[in-house]
């Protein structure tokens, strides 16, 4: 029964607000069909190792910016030299819509959230499956301290949001479902987070995605060129 019951907007702390099935059920599909495309190329979905040889557990493509550990660059010289897909206005506008959606929070503030205009410039779109888990870690490559904007579609995941001094308690689990929205700015920005678990099986096929995760986050990185 409480699955049928609306989900209120949830602070998970001053800066960050989730709410739940944000994403209507068309829009999941129509991300689902996008985040397809972009697996495929230029620059397909793959493991991105870490700088002391490890590799992620999720797979990652990335639109706008490539992304790798502690940098920034517009071709993925770490799989194939090509310039990563372009992040489309259509995108970047729901990020716009996303931002807006949570500005009434008044704890939700930061550059770009309350003032002033929130243009992300790029996309990681990460897929988890059953296994796949993220690290405890910090967005902090951007020279940007606007919001991120986190999409889930899928499984739904236990996702662990900590504090700005470190990766050890306090933190808060939250579950995150199929087209939740997460935003996080102004002082937590910063914050530690990561995913602990994916719950197998808790997606609707009508999504379009059979099943695992997809993460599409979408940031302002404040670079140029």
């Amino acid at each position: 029964m409480d699955a049928l019951l609306p989900r209120p907007p949830v602070d998970l702390g001053p800066g960050a607000v989730h709410v739940p099935g944000w994403l209507g059920a068309e829009q999941q599909r129509r991300l689902v069909k996008a985040c397809r495309e972009w697996a495929s190329g230029p620059v397909p979905l793959r493991h991105t190792r870490l700088p002391r040889g490890g590799v992620m557990s999720v797979r990652t493509v990335c639109l706008g910016w490539h992304w790798q550990p502690y940098r920034y660059s517009r071709t993925a010289d770490d799989v194939n030299g090509r310039r990563v897909a372009e992040l489309p206005e259509w995108l970047a506008d729901l990020g716009r819509r996303a931002v807006a959606a949570t500005a009434q929070h008044e704890d939700a503030c930061g550059e770009g959230w309350t003032s002033g205009r929130y243009d992300p410039d790029t996309a990681l779109v990460n897929f988890y499956d059953g296994r796949a888990k993220m690290g405890m870690h910090q967005d902090k490559d951007e020279r940007s301290a606007a919001p991120v904007v986190s999409l889930s579609i899928g499984d739904t995941c236990r996702f662990r949001f900590g504090n700005t001094e470190g990766r050890g308690r306090p933190w808060t689990d939250v579950e995150l479902a199929s087209g939740d929205l997460l935003v996080f700015g102004g002082p937590a920005r910063y914050a530690y987070h990561g995913v602990t678990r994916v719950f197998e099986g808790t997606g609707d096929p009508a999504t379009g995605l059979a099943s695992g995760r997809l993460n599409l986050t979408l940031r302002v990185t404040g670079l140029s060129g």
